[in-house]
Parts: C-alpha cells; sequence; structure tokens
C-alpha cells in the first residue's frame, strides 16, 4: 500500500514538474531523448542555430518578432515529436507572461530610471523659458533702474541660443531618419506565412534546391544570403508577408495566381517597384 502511495506521489510530481517547465525546457528535453543534436535540428527546419539555442532558452525577446518566435517554436516541436498546437499556446502564455512583467517593472519608482526623467522636447522648452523669463527680469530692472538702457547683446545671444536649439533639434530628426534607411539590395530576406498550407519551393536558378515543403500560418524562411540567383515556385503567394533586413515589402502578388521562377533576392524584390514584374502561371 505504501509502495503503491508512493508511486502516485511521484506521478503526480513528474506531471507537476512538466507543467511548470518552459517551453525551451520541453523542447531541448525532446530533443535530447530522442539523442539529436541542436545542428541536426537547425539543418532539419532551416530555422538558424542561434535562433533554436534562444528558443530552448525561452528567450524570445532574442528572436526577430513574436511571429518568428511562435512559427519557429511550432516547427521546432514538430520535428521532435511534440504536440504542435500545445507548444503554439504555451508560447503565446509565456509571450504574453513577459510582456506583464515588464509591465510592473516599468511602472515602479526605480531610482535612476532614464524613463522617469523629463523628455528632450520638455527640457529644451524649459530651457528657453528660464532663458526668456531672465531677459524679462533683467531688461525690467535695466529700465526701472538705469534710465532706458538698452540690452542689445543679452537680446543677441537669447536670439542665439533659440537658434542653436532648434539646430539641434533639427539634426536629431536627421539621425532618426538615418537609422530608419531604407533596406539595401545585400539585406537579409525573410518569408512569413500568414495563412495554412501554402507549399513552397526555394532554389537556386541553375543549381540545387533550398528549401521544398508546406509553410503553415507563421512558419517563416530565411533566403540564404550566399545564395546564387534565389527563385520561388509556390501556388499560393499571396500568403507571404515578404521583409528585407526586417523591413516589409510589397508582396509577390495580392491573388492567389501561381508564380513560377520568381527571383527573390534583395536586389531583384526591390527592382520591382522600378518596373519588373513577377511571373506567374495563370491556370
Amino acid at each position: 500500500m505504501d509502495s503503491e502511495n508512493e508511486q502516485a506521489q511521484d506521478g503526480s510530481a513528474d506531471l507537476m514538474e512538466t507543467a511548470a517547465a518552459s517551453v525551451g525546457d520541453r523542447l531541448r528535453a525532446a530533443r535530447e531523448a530522442k539523442g539529436l543534436e541542436l545542428s541536426h535540428i537547425a539543418a532539419e527546419t532551416r530555422i538558424p542555430e542561434r535562433h533554436l539555442d534562444s528558443i530552448e532558452r525561452s528567450d524570445f525577446d532574442a528572436l526577430p518578432s513574436r511571429t518568428y518566435a511562435i512559427g519557429f517554436a511550432r516547427t521546432y516541436a514538430r520535428i521532435v515529436g511534440l504536440d504542435e498546437k500545445e507548444i503554439t499556446n504555451a508560447v503565446r502564455e509565456e509571450l504574453a507572461g513577459g510582456e506583464g512583467r515588464h509591465s510592473r517593472v516599468s511602472g515602479g519608482m526605480e531610482p535612476g530610471d532614464p524613463a522617469k526623467l523629463p523628455s528632450t522636447g520638455l527640457a529644451w522648452f524649459g530651457g528657453i523659458a528660464a532663458l526668456i523669463l531672465a531677459i524679462g527680469v533683467i531688461s525690467f530692472f535695466s529700465t526701472y533702474y538705469g534710465a532706458g538702457a538698452d540690452l542689445p547683446s543679452l537680446i543677441a545671444e537669447g536670439e542665439g541660443a533659440v537658434q542653436e536649439i532648434a539646430a539641434n533639434e533639427a539634426a536629431t530628426s536627421d539621425a532618426e531618419a538615418t537609422a530608419q534607411a531604407a533596406p539595401t539590395s545585400e539585406g537579409q530576406v525573410v518569408f512569413t506565412a500568414t495563412g495554412e498550407g501554402a507549399w513552397v519551393r526555394f532554389y537556386e536558378e541553375g543549381g540545387e534546391r533550398l528549401f521544398e515543403g508546406v509553410m503553415e500560418d507563421g512558419d517563416t524562411y530565411e533566403v540564404p544570403r550566399d545564395a546564387e540567383d534565389p527563385r520561388l515556385n509556390t501556388g499560393r503567394p499571396n500568403l507571404f508577408d515578404i521583409t528585407i533586413d526586417g523591413q516589409q515589402v510589397p508582396p509577390l502578388t495580392e491573388e492567389m495566381v501561381p508564380v513560377a521562377s520568381a527571383p527573390v533576392s534583395a536586389a531583384a524584390l526591390l527592382s520591382r517597384g522600378q518596373g519588373e514584374d513577377v511571373a506567374t502561371n495563370e491556370s
């Protein structure tokens, strides 16, 4: 009887431990149970090994976006034999929990927290207001006690300070615009599926196949930067979002028209807005 109770307690403890384990721990345990290396998973899924390592550590902030985290985890679960839907739901819960913790930390009164300091615009406004007030006070006392003595130099200095502030704000705006520069022809191209069951075939023109299979909602594929003239065949090109260096570019087509041998290098995708069209096969 005691033996049965101990076994029941051990089973309950195992269930509680599994439920409490993070998504990354569960995926890593399933991989190790199959005797697979992380590099093998990367080769099978075409997901960079650094992203898989982030998933195993449940460090979803290291991934490009929430969509990447969900799609990569689902593909990983499929390879190691875990329930894809269960893993996907668990990832969403962990992401939601991380956002809640971030909100609570951000709302606290942390000493030295930059978020609690006045904004740059407010600081400049305060400086200008103080300068104008100082000029008004000096002008009043000079007029009252100095029999109309003027203050040409002080006024000129005030105008110069205002001009300097305006120039600094313009320089800041230029710097922010430069930081959001357009993607380049050497950028990283990423396809993200936005619908269920889209078959694709990525390959090099006249060369080897890069990837072929069905991409589900949230699945992503990074076109290798060193691929020679990468191309795409798919019957549902309208179900893919395309980004270059994280910035979205127009889709291959907005209609469900099959495309064949469509160029998908960064240079080819960027040149589409300059007169080049995507080859389509209308049935």
